[in-house]
């Protein structure tokens, strides 16, 4: 019975991940495929990458897209930590509960409505302080930095409620001041969740096309605009390139990410045991 039931989990296991990588497989695959046909196989062949690297328009799309979510990342992840920093650390001030609503409500408002609002939004104050001069780069990016700050907040705040108070204590009673007890202690044990917030924005920012649809103008078309309007037409191979070039770099991202977090939590670990070590020696 026991060895029906670990069969029957493994099957399950297999075939969920089958359901989300063999697709992702398959585009990669046929991103070598020589036939104009995505689906059927003509010979092994890079002659697509090499026509999308001649296509101007994807390329322009490509790096604007990487430009907002890089700007995007950043901005979402400084803000996004001062507003878990006031959540977690500043107790119960006035104004709290609509200060938490207003971080929380991108989380769970459908993106339509969050589009729409922000392109209201930029309208108006375009017609009465003349900015934003139109839609572009700067409105999408706002309207990205919006949504993802939220999602770096509430990390934040998770990680420090889990953070042990008395460190931050402890480097206070030894004399340093609060500025300086955040940028040497609570920041370096928290900056796997920065890490994980910024990461999380970037891909977020990088993957948007509803709200870009909103906020955008002419010129200023990312790169899921452009892919999404290319599918509308059909699958063209050169878009399986592109894709299976997202993804290389989306894997190499994680990969990086995850190496540098376990480093970190490396060198953590044996700074405790050697203060254990030390402790231990002075009793």
């Amino acid at each position: 019975m026991k060895s029906k039931t670990s069969l029957a989990r493994l099957s399950f296991l297999v075939f969920g991940f089958a359901f989300l990588y063999v697709p992702i497989l398959s585009l990669v695959f046929y991103s070598f495929n020589k036939s104009r046909l995505v689906t059927v196989w003509g010979g092994f062949s890079t002659e697509w990458y090499g026509k999308l690297f001649e296509n101007q328009q994807i390329l322009d799309a490509a790096w604007l897209s990487l430009r907002v979510a890089a700007i995007n990342a950043t901005g979402a992840t400084i803000l996004g930590t001062l507003a878990g920093l006031a959540l977690a650390r500043f107790g119960r001030f006035r104004g709290r509960t609509l200060f938490t609503g207003m971080i929380t409500a991108p989380l769970v408002m459908p993106e339509v409505i969050t589009g729409l609002s922000l392109l209201l939004l930029f309208v108006a104050t375009e017609h009465a302080f003349g900015w934003p001069e139109g839609r572009g780069v700067s409105t999408i990016t706002i309207a990205h930095m919006t949504l993802t700050l939220s999602y770096v907040a509430v990390i934040v705040q998770s990680r420090l409620a889990s953070l042990d108070v008395s460190l931050e204590e402890a480097a206070m009673d030894l004399g340093a001041r609060p500025a300086r007890v955040f940028l040497l202690v609570t920041l370096p044990i928290i900056s796997p969740a920065l890490i994980s917030g910024w990461l999380l924005a970037f891909t977020i920012s990088l993957d948007d096309l509803v709200i870009a649809s909103f906020v955008s103008g002419p010129g200023s078309s990312t790169l899921p605009m452009v892919i999404f309007s290319k599918v509308r037409l059909g699958v063209s191979p050169d878009i399986n390139a592109l894709a299976t070039i997202m993804v290389a770099l989306v894997t190499v991202g994680v990969v990086v990410a995850g190496l540098v977090m376990l480093r970190q939590a490396r060198v953590r670990q044996r700074n405790l045991q050697m203060a254990a070590g030390i402790g231990w020696q002075q009793v």
